[in-house]
């Protein structure tokens, strides 16, 4: 995923966990830094700016990738839950293909002992496939009903064994397929990570401590865009209260029971209180790592934070980033209510859950904790859309 931004001073702690604070600072920067003294003249290390640019890269490609990991290990439990019912089909049918062949096979015995000839049962116990059997259908006119009985049972326990079979088959080649997908995903992460470690393994304490500084003023500026959404905000429910009181209504609070406007779906009690519980359980995580690929409860990845929060209000959030953008109605920024899903970044590879007062609660990435953030964490332009669950 992308680069994500710091949002206290270094050296603060997170509910009892010191934040490593020069590495989180360096590892989330991606402003651009001024050139000077970034490199001496002929000097082949990479400036400051384009360290912290490759490594703001890196780490959104470890989160694009944690995405994808995520989805094809999600994909490969359910195909291997898939490979599992079916083979023991398989094995179930094969049993009752046997006893279906036995008891053809008793009536064969029989007819040999009397002297009949080539039993006329024998022939379908020749048989290789069902189409073998139906060929010989004037031998069904020689047979007696418990006979033909017993041949009816056998060619539809073969019949079935071999589609079961076949159906065995291609999910084994799925579940191959889905397998290497996911070592394919789980390999990027880690090679996206350990680029970005080695790149700050280079830098300098001198280096380290102007990145932070200028984290610090990014975040500064964070908060304030921060707190101007939250103005914003309250204009809006006070300029609703007030137009219900001249209709002669009245207006509950955004967060309780908003009637919304025409472009955005209302914000009922029911929502409220499910977000509620969901925020609730949020809070409760923040202190606990980040670990790509994690959903609790001990660590979290973005996605498995809010998949976690929402799922302990009640309500089943799909895994990934790319799914749960798509599990609500999208509404304007300006119009965010606690509980709303926040996602950042064009390819959708980031999620918060939104607070109120232009803040969040989000996993941001290796190195960091749970956390409460402005959503302007990376600048305006990094979020991409607001979604309030369904």
């Amino acid at each position: 995923m992308a680069s994500h931004r710091k949002s206290r001073t270094p050296g603060t702690r997170v509910a009892g966990i010191r934040t490593p604070a020069l590495a989180t600072a360096a590892l989330t920067s991606v402003a651009l830094l001024s050139q000077t003294a970034d490199a001496a003249p002929g000097d082949d290390r990479p400036s400051l700016e384009e360290v912290e640019k490759k490594v703001g890269d890196l780490y959104r490609q470890a989160e694009s990738a944690t995405e994808k990991y995520n989805a094809a290990k999600e994909k490969t439990t359910k195909q291997r839950k898939r490979v599992d019912t079916l083979l023991d089909d398989v094995a179930q049918r094969t049993q009752k293909l046997n006893e279906a062949r036995a008891e053809l096979g008793s009536y064969a015995a029989a007819q040999y002992r009397t002297g009949a000839g080539m039993p006329d049962t024998a022939t379908f116990l020749l048989a290789e496939t069902p189409q073998d059997v139906f060929d010989q259908r004037q031998v069904l006119d020689r047979m007696t009903g418990r006979q033909k009985a017993a041949v009816d049972d056998y060619v539809t326990q073969q019949t079935e064994t071999m589609k079961k079979r076949q159906e065995a088959t291609e999910s084994l080649r799925t579940l191959t397929e889905t397998q290497g997908d996911l070592k394919t995903a789980k390999a990027t992460v880690q090679k996206k990570l350990a680029d970005a470690r080695e790149l700050l393994s280079k830098l300098t304490a001198e280096e380290k401590a102007r990145l932070a500084a200028i984290e610090k003023r990014k975040q500064e500026e964070a908060a304030r865009k921060a707190e101007e959404l939250a103005r914003q905000q309250a204009a809006q429910e006070q300029a609703r209260e007030e137009a219900a009181q001249q209709s002669g209504g009245t207006s509950e609070s955004s967060g309780s029971g908003s009637t919304g406007s025409a472009d955005t779906p209302p914000t009922d009690s029911s929502y409220a209180a499910k977000a509620e519980k969901a925020l609730a359980f949020a809070r409760a995580q923040i202190g606990k790592p980040y670990v790509w690929g994690a959903t609790g409860p001990g660590s979290y990845d973005c996605s498995g934070l809010t998949q976690a929060a929402w799922k302990a209000a009640g309500v089943s959030l799909p895994r990934t980033t790319y799914d749960q953008v798509n599990a609500g109605t999208t509404v304007p920024v300006s119009q965010a209510q606690p509980g709303d899903l926040v996602f950042f970044y064009d390819d959708v590879t980031h999620v918060g859950i939104y607070i109120g007062n232009g803040m969040m609660i989000h996993a941001p990435k290796p190195g960091t904790y749970v956390r409460e953030e402005s959503i302007y964490y990376d600048g305006d332009s990094a979020i991409h859309s607001i979604v309030r669950p369904a």
